[in-house]
C-alpha cells in the first residue's frame, strides 16, 4: 500500500508524476483550486479586520471526500501544486479542506516535471510559504472587492452582465487612450530624396539617399524643397567622399518569459495569448513521447525570469559544442535588463532536455503543440549561442555641396542565427554588389523623390498590449492572456485582423470607470498596487494593510457615484423613427451588440430594428445621411444609411465640408480637418474654414 500522497493541480500531471515515483507514493489531483469567495455575495467581512470568508467551490465536494480517502491512508502528505503565488495558496486551501492539521504535511515545488526535478524536490520538502499564500489572498480580495462593489453600478447604468477588474479596467483604458492617440493623430507629410548612380565597371546602379549638407541634416518637408534641391544639382559631379568600414555584432534573444512568449507567439505563429497558454500549459504537463510515456517538455511556463539553472546551463553549452562547434558557444548570456521587480524563483521558458530535437519528436505532437515547441526549443538554444557578425560599409557621396549616403552591411559570422532568426533580422542584410573607394567613377542616372506621411500610433494587438503591461508594471504573467480573454468576451474590445478596437460598449464603460474611479483606471496607481503586493511576497508588508488601506476609499467613491450617476437619465432616449406597427416613436435600447430601436410598447408591440445615429452629414456620393455604424465585431465606422446601394463608408467622422484642393471629403481627426485621400495631405484648423 503507498505510504506517500502527493497533490498536484491538474489530472494531466498525475500519470507523469506517477512514472517518476515508487509504488510507495500515491498521486492525485485537486483540479485547481478546491476553495475560493462565495459567488453570492462579497465574501469578505468588512467589520471585522476584512476577514475573507471561504467556502467550498461548488461541484468539489466529491472529489474531496476522495481525497480524504487517500489522506487517511497516507503517513506524508506532499502538497505539489504549481510553483507560485496561486499554487501556493491552492496548497495552503488543499491543508483545511483536507483538515491536513494533525498530518505530515510538505510543500515541494519543481520547475519542470522531469524524474530529477520531481526527486530532487522530496529531498527540498519545506512547509507552506505563507508569504505567497497572502500575497495571493490580497489579490484574490482586491480583484473581488472592485468587481464586486463597481459591476452592480455598470449594471445599473449601462446594462446586465458588464464588469469591472482591477487589471482589465486599466487594460481597457490603455486601449482607449491609444483609439484618441489614432483618432487626434494628424499627418505630416515629409519627402525622401534617392539618386542613382552608376558606379563603373559594376552592372546594378546604387541609390543613395539625400541626407543635407556637409554642415548639417536636412529634412525634406515639401514637393518644393525636393524640387529645388534636385535643380541645385543638375549638371553636378558625384564623387565618393567617404568611406568608413567596419563590423558589429547582434546579440541573440534572452530565453523566453510568458510575456516575450505570448508575444512572438502572436507574431510568428498568430496564436491568441490564450491558445498560446493553453499549449504551453500541455507541454509543461506532459505529453506522451514514444519510448519516453509521458514526459514534461517545458519548464513552468508562468514566470517574467530570464534566469537559467546551472544544469541547464551546462546542458546547453555542451548541447552546442557537439551539434554547431565551439565557436557557436556564447562567452557570457545577458540578462534582463531594469524594468520592474521580477519574480526571480523560477527559470525562464526552456526546453526539459535540449536533445528532443523538435524534428524528432514532430510525429508525436498535434501541429500547434510542435510549433509553440519548435519556438520556445529554438528560442533557448539561440540565447545560449554567440552573436552574429556583420560587416558594414558605410558611403558618402558628394554633390556640389550636397551630401548623399547609403550604407550596406553583410553577415560574416550567423552565430545564433544558425538556429533562430526573425523577420527583423532577415531585413538586416543589404549588400552592395562591389567594392566603392574614393577613385569610383560614378554617373547620374536619375532622382527618385517620394512623398510620405507620418504614421499614427499603431493600434493594439494582443501581443502589444501584453508588452504595454508589462512595461507599465500591470498585471503579472498570469494575468495577462485572462484580462486580455475577459475584455473581448464583455465585448469592451475587439479583434480584426489581429487589431484591437474599442467597441461603443467598451467607450462608455471606460469613460464611466475614469469619471467615478480614477484611481482604479491609473496607471501608476495599479503598477504601485502590483510593487505592494511583491512587497507581501519579500514579507515586507501585511497584506491586510493594503486592502485596508484601499477599501475605504473605494466604498466612497462607490457610495458616491450610486448619488452622482443616479442624475445622469437612464431612461431611453426617443429617436425620431415612428414604429411602423403602432405608429409610437421608437426608443434607444442597449443590447449586447449594442444600440437598436425598439417599441417603448413593448411586450404588446415587439418591433425592434437596428439603430444609426445619423450624424447630419449627407453622403457625398448620392446625398442621404450618413450614420455612425459598427462592423461585426463592434468596430466604429461611417456609412451611408442606404447602403448597400451607396457603398461610401470612411472611418473618421466626415465633417461635411470639401477638399479645396482635390474634392474629397475632409475628416475630423481632433481639431483638425484632413482630407480623405492621403496622397492629398491637405489638412487644417476646424475653425480656420468657418
Amino acid at each position: 500500500m503507498a505510504k506517500y500522497l502527493v497533490i498536484v493541480e491538474s489530472p494531466a500531471k498525475v500519470k507523469t508524476i506517477k512514472k517518476f515515483l515508487g509504488s510507495n507514493y500515491e498521486v492525485a489531483a485537486s483540479n485547481g483550486h478546491v476553495r475560493d469567495l462565495p459567488k453570492s455575495s462579497l465574501g469578505i467581512d468588512v467589520e471585522h479586520d476584512y476577514e475573507p470568508k471561504y467556502i467550498t467551490i461548488r461541484g468539489k465536494g466529491d472529489l474531496l471526500a476522495a481525497l480524504r480517502k487517500e489522506v487517511k491512508k497516507a503517513e506524508k502528505i506532499y502538497l505539489a501544486t504549481d510553483p507560485d503565488r496561486e499554487g501556493e495558496a491552492i496548497s495552503w486551501h488543499l491543508y483545511f479542506a483536507l483538515k491536513l492539521e494533525d498530518k505530515k504535511v510538505y510543500r515541494i515545488t519543481f520547475n519542470e516535471i522531469t524524474k530529477n526535478a520531481v526527486k530532487e524536490s522530496l529531498k527540498n520538502a519545506r512547509e507552506i510559504n505563507m508569504n505567497l499564500v497572502d500575497a495571493q489572498q490580497a489579490r484574490r480580495v482586491l480583484d473581488r472587492m472592485v468587481g464586486y462593489r463597481i459591476s452592480p453600478l455598470l449594471w445599473e447604468k449601462i446594462k446586465r452582465g458588464l464588469s469591472a477588474g482591477r487589471v482589465q479596467s486599466v487594460a481597457l483604458r490603455i486601449i482607449c487612450d491609444r483609439e484618441d492617440e489614432i483618432n487626434a493623430f494628424v499627418p505630416e507629410e515629409y519627402w525622401s530624396l534617392d539618386v542613382n548612380l552608376q558606379v563603373k565597371g559594376e552592372k546594378k546602379p546604387i541609390t543613395a539617399r539625400y541626407y543635407g549638407t556637409a554642415g548639417e541634416k536636412e529634412n525634406i518637408t515639401g514637393q518644393t524643397q525636393a524640387e529645388e534641391i534636385m535643380a541645385s544639382l543638375k549638371g553636378a559631379d558625384y564623387r565618393v567622399s567617404d568611406v568608413r568600414k567596419g563590423e558589429r555584432q547582434k546579440n541573440p534573444p534572452l530565453p523566453f518569459t510568458t510575456s516575450t512568449l505570448q508575444q512572438e507567439a502572436s507574431k510568428t505563429l498568430n496564436f491568441s495569448t490564450q491558445k498560446t497558454m493553453r499549449l504551453a500549459q500541455q507541454l509543461y504537463e506532459g505529453v506522451d513521447i514514444k519510448g519516453e510515456g509521458t514526459v514534461g517538455l517545458i519548464t513552468y511556463l508562468r514566470t517574467d525570469s530570464t534566469r537559467v539553472s546551472e544544469e541547464a546551463e551546462t546542458a546547453a553549452a555542451a548541447f552546442i559544442d557537439s551539434h554547431y562547434g565551439k565557436e557557436y558557444l556564447a562567452s557570457q548570456t545577458g540578462e534582463k535588463k531594469g524594468g520592474q521587480k521580477i519574480q526571480d524563483a523560477h527559470e525562464a521558458i526552456r526546453p526539459t532536455d535540449l536533445n528532443r530535437i523538435p524534428l524528432q519528436v514532430k510525429e508525436e505532437l498535434p501541429r500547434d503543440l510542435f510549433r509553440l515547441y519548435q519556438l520556445i526549443w529554438k528560442r533557448f538554444v539561440a540565447s545560449r549561442m554567440s552573436p552574429a557578425k556583420y560587416a558594414t560599409t558605410s558611403v558618402k557621396i558628394q554633390a556640389a555641396d550636397r551630401i548623399f549616403t547609403l550604407s550596406a552591411s553583410s553577415r560574416k559570422f550567423d552565430g545564433y542565427m544558425s538556429v533562430y532568426s526573425t523577420e527583423e533580422d532577415k531585413e538586416e542584410e543589404n549588400s552592395l554588389s562591389g567594392e566603392l573607394g574614393r577613385d569610383s567613377v560614378l554617373t547620374f542616372q536619375s532622382f527618385d523623390p517620394k512623398q510620405h506621411f507620418t504614421q499614427p500610433p499603431a493600434h493594439y494587438t494582443e501581443a502589444t498590449l501584453v508588452r504595454a503591461l508589462e512595461e507599465l508594471g500591470i498585471g503579472r504573467p498570469s494575468t495577462y492572456a485572462p484580462t486580455i480573454t475577459t475584455i473581448l468576451a464583455r465585448r469592451y474590445v475587439a479583434k480584426e485582423n489581429r487589431n484591437l478596437y474599442v467597441t461603443e460598449l467598451g467607450e462608455v464603460v471606460n469613460h464611466m470607470m475614469k469619471e467615478a474611479f480614477p484611481s482604479i483606471v491609473d496607471v501608476n496607481f495599479t503598477a504601485n498596487m502590483e510593487a505592494l503586493l511583491d512587497g507581501v511576497e519579500e514579507g515586507s508588508v501585511k497584506w491586510k494593510t493594503i486592502v485596508s488601506n484601499f477599501y475605504p476609499d473605494l466604498d466612497e467613491a462607490v457610495k458616491k457615484a450610486e448619488q452622482d450617476l443616479a442624475e445622469v437619465t437612464i431612461a431611453d432616449e426617443v429617436s425620431d423613427e415612428v414604429c411602423e406597427l403602432c405608429g409610437r416613436q421608437m426608443v434607444i435600447k442597449y443590447g449586447p451588440h449594442g444600440r437598436f430601436l425598439a417599441c417603448p410598447g413593448f411586450p404588446e408591440c415587439r418591433n425592434t430594428k437596428p439603430y444609426f445615429e445619423k450624424i447630419g452629414v449627407a453622403c457625398p456620393k448620392c446625398g442621404k445621411d450618413i450614420v455612425l455604424k459598427k462592423t461585426k465585431k463592434g468596430r466604429k465606422y461611417y456609412g451611408c444609411i442606404d447602403n448597400p446601394q451607396c457603398d461610401f463608408m470612411v472611418w473618421q467622422k466626415p465633417s461635411g465640408e470639401k477638399c479645396p484642393r482635390c474634392g474629397s471629403v475632409l475628416l475630423v481627426k481632433g481639431n483638425r480637418l484632413v482630407c480623405a485621400q492621403e496622397q492629398c495631405g491637405y489638412a487644417v484648423q476646424a475653425n480656420a474654414e468657418k
